[in-house]
């Protein structure tokens, strides 16, 4: 026999057999109910944020490093308003999230009630999939619809609005057994003779590349491992995406780095020049190709993705692939291990000669200073003396996340979260608390920006609370730094509100919280104060005063194609190289 309880406890008993153990959330009027029952149980853990971004932030750094569904609670109409950055955030990257809101009764729903917004309507956009529930009998399945759906497929987030009075009304609760949705069944198994054909053009391959990307993390842990068995069998080149990095190792001998806007010249060269790409788990973005036309143009394309919109939505591919990373990289590995494709073993060498002469350029090599901290000298030395530990890195946005990317080594997966399609200044930080949450025992650094940390810098609070011992590692440069290159580099160096005024003491804006402040201004002192940041179990503000005027190389320009890079040797040059680029800047 069903068991009767109210709206609220129905929503918690959902979240317990779903196997949630924590939620961030704020509470509000419209969600009051759905409070009081937590308080009332010891099960799920609530995590109080400061500000409804910072919950969906949290959760995304939770969900990403533990490979489970992050979970909001928010209140009704501006509650749910704020959570709206993070939920488009979430989207974007493939982050699974169920995010509950308040809403008002449902006989006020289209009245302009206190604290009423059309919460659908507004996320219809920007959600996997959203629901209004109306009837409480309806309740149940669709908090256990709403977790098959953010995690199954392509993960993305799942708004379920509930108005207060569903939350206070009786029903019966069912608990999740064999849970679907009608009309959502994501393929998950690849077409084996697509896959068969994949397997004969990579064996004829001269001029191969894996490309790699955030698919390959989400599908988990063993889709990481078959893409190192995958190369390990080929003796192929590697690449990834911003969000694939640490699903091959950077440690590991065919690692050619990062490729795209930010990239090595290794990687983007290898890439323009191919003969046969195995696309794993990208999409092909803007930031990637580069001019369209000119992405890869000699290359036969294999795409795999679960995502069926994916295939030929940017780039024409020759086979695409429809499924789950780990089963469709299986079903390569085996059939390559069983047919033993010939490969052109002498074309194959010279290959690698070729990425080797490309390597040899240095492209993240940069110029290096007794006087003033470098940004990328700042994340060597992080990187090296945090070696040996459990550490993972979420950043905020601009020059510092790519320095991040480009200058510490990630050697296994969801170790690294960041904001990659949506590019939101202020992830890093609550990020940052729910990496801590999950991974107590974890070192977990935010590389920031002193202006993106600001967005969210209240989150301090949060893990001051909590004795949540996380490190923000700031690159300050007193400039919103992505923002002035472009301006040097496409506006005629007209630096319009580019440069951070104002600034707070960040030393004394951590102690003000209840953290420890730590400043760094020369590069002889920098070891000693990260070892003293990694050794603090507080939360630590850690301002590194960087070089303002740095720029992030390599880097394409905008409109120009991966074999037209310009490299941090040639900055003196770039006037030149870029002048029709910043005509077609988007």
């Amino acid at each position: 026999m069903a068991e009767m309880m109210t709206g609220a406890e129905i929503v918690v008993r959902s979240l317990v057999d779903q196997g949630v153990k924590h939620i961030f959330g704020y509470p509000g009027g419209a969600v009051l109910p759905i409070y009081d029952a937590l308080f009332q149980q010891d099960e799920v853990r609530h995590i109080l944020v400061r500000h409804e971004q910072g919950a969906t932030h949290a959760a995304e750094g939770y969900a990403r490093s533990t490979g489970e569904v992050g979970v909001v609670l928010v209140t009704s109409g501006p509650g749910a308003t704020n959570a709206i950055t993070g939920i488009v955030d979430a989207l974007m990257d493939s982050i699974p999230l169920v995010v509950i809101t308040g809403q008002v009764a449902t006989h006020l729903i289209g009245s302009d009630a206190f604290q009423e917004c059309d919460t659908v309507g507004i996320t219809r956009s920007c959600t996997k999939h959203n629901y209004l529930v109306r009837d409480i009998n309806d309740l149940a399945r669709v908090m256990h619809e709403a977790f098959y759906i953010a995690r199954s497929g392509r993960p993305g987030p799942v708004v379920v609005d509930i108005p207060k009075d569903i939350q206070f009304s009786s029903g019966a609760y069912s608990p999740p057994k064999n849970v679907a949705h009608k009309t959502y069944a994501p393929k998950v198994k690849g077409d084996l003779d697509k896959i068969r054909e994949a397997v004969e053009l990579l064996g004829e391959a001269k001029r191969p590349i894996l490309y790699t990307g955030g698919g390959v993390i989400n599908s988990g842990p063993q889709a990481s491992q078959l893409l190192r068995e995958l190369a390990d069998l080929t003796g192929f080149p590697v690449t990834s995406t911003l969000m694939g990095l640490g699903a091959y190792p950077a440690s590991g001998p065919q690692w050619l780095g990062m490729l795209g806007m930010h990239g090595t010249f290794e990687a983007n060269n290898a890439m323009h020049d191919a003969d046969v790409m195995l696309c794993i788990g990208a999409r092909f973005d803007d930031r990637i190709t580069g001019r369209l036309d000119a992405f890869s143009p000699g290359s036969k394309k294999i795409h795999i993705d679960i995502d069926p919109s994916s295939i030929n939505k940017n780039v024409h591919v020759d086979i695409g692939i429809i499924g789950d990373v780990a089963h469709v990289l299986e079903d390569i590995v085996r059939l390559w291990r069983s047919t033993s494709p010939q490969v052109d073993k002498t074309a194959l060498e010279d290959w690698w000669k070729q990425i080797d002469q490309w390597r040899a350029r240095k492209s993240l090599s940069f110029r290096s200073s007794k006087d003033v901290i470098k940004p990328q000298y700042a994340i060597q030395r992080l990187y090296e003396l945090s070696r040996g530990k459990e550490v993972y890195i979420t950043t905020e946005v601009g020059q510092h996340q790519m320095w991040a990317a480009q200058h510490f080594g990630f050697d296994e997966p969801n170790r690294w979260m960041t904001s990659g399609g949506l590019g939101t200044m202020g992830y890093g930080l609550p990020a940052a608390v729910g990496v801590q949450i999950a991974h107590p025992n974890a070192l977990v650094v935010d590389i920031a920006g002193e202006a993106s940390v600001q967005m969210t810098m209240q989150e301090m609070s949060t893990a001051v609370q909590y004795g949540l011992p996380i490190k923000i590692f700031i690159l300050n440069n007193e400039y919103m730094g992505m923002v002035r290159q472009w301006q040097e580099l496409l506006h005629g160096g007209r630096y319009s509100s580019s440069y951070s005024e104002a600034l707070p003491d960040f030393v004394k804006l951590a102690e003000a919280y209840g953290g420890v402040g730590i400043r760094a201004e020369t590069p002889d002192e920098l070891d000693d104060k990260i070892r003293q940041m990694i050794d603090t179990p507080r939360p630590v503000i850690f301002d590194c005063v960087v070089d303002k005027t740095e720029n992030c190389f390599p880097m394409i320009p905008s409109g120009k194609a991966h074999n037209e890079m310009i490299l941090g040797d040639a900055a003196d040059d770039i006037g030149s190289v870029i002048d029709d680029a910043g005509k077609m800047l988007v």
